[in-house]
C-alpha cells in the first residue's frame, strides 16, 4: 500500500548550532564530509546556497531529494535536514513486511542525518563553553 504523492522515506530533523551562521558553509559544503555522512548515496548538487545550505538530487539504494538548510536563529543557526526518497529495490507485497522494511529504511536515514548534524555542531562549537555566546566565525571551520 503506497500513499500517492508521499515518498516512502521521509526525514525532517533540526539541530540548533551555537555558532555564527556564516560558518556553516565551510562544513556543510565540504564534499569529503558528504562521502563520509552518506557513503552509499550519489549526490548531485541542485542548489548550493553557501551558508544557507545545499540541496541535492540523490541516487543509490534510494532516489529522491535531500537538503540541509541553515536558518539563522538568535546568535547561531538551526540546521534543518530533509530527505524525501524511494527505495530502488522491489518492495515486499506483504503489508507487514513492507511496513517493517520502510520503518527500518526511515530509521537508517534519520540516524545518518543525526550523525551529520551532530558532527557539524561539534566542529563549529569546538572550544565553546556551555551557556556562553555562539562561536564566532573566523572565516574557516
Amino acid at each position: 500500500m503506497k500513499l500517492w504523492g508521499v515518498t516512502s522515506i521521509q526525514v525532517a530533523d533540526q539541530t540548533f548550532v551555537a555558532a555564527a551562521p556564516g560558518s556553516a558553509a565551510d562544513v556543510v559544503g565540504d564534499k569529503a564530509s558528504w562521502r563520509r555522512w552518506w557513503p552509499d548515496l550519489r549526490l548531485e548538487v541542485v542548489e548550493d546556497r553557501g551558508a544557507q545550505g545545499v540541496r541535492w538530487k540523490i541516487s543509490g539504494p534510494v532516489t529522491g531529494t535531500m537538503e540541509i538548510w541553515c536558518e539563522s536563529v538568535l546568535d547561531g543557526f538551526v540546521l534543518h535536514y530533509f530527505l524525501h526518497a524511494e527505495p530502488v529495490e522491489a518492495l515486499p507485497a506483504d503489508p507487514g513486511a513492507l511496513m517493517d522494511l520502510l520503518a527500518d529504511l526511515n530509521k537508517a536515514r534519520r540516524v545518518a542525518g543525526k550523525i551529520m548534524s551532530f558532527e557539524v555542531k561539534d566542529r563549529l562549537e569546538r572550544g565553546r563553553e556551555v551557556g556562553s555566546p555562539a562561536t564566532p566565525w573566523s572565516g574557516a571551520a
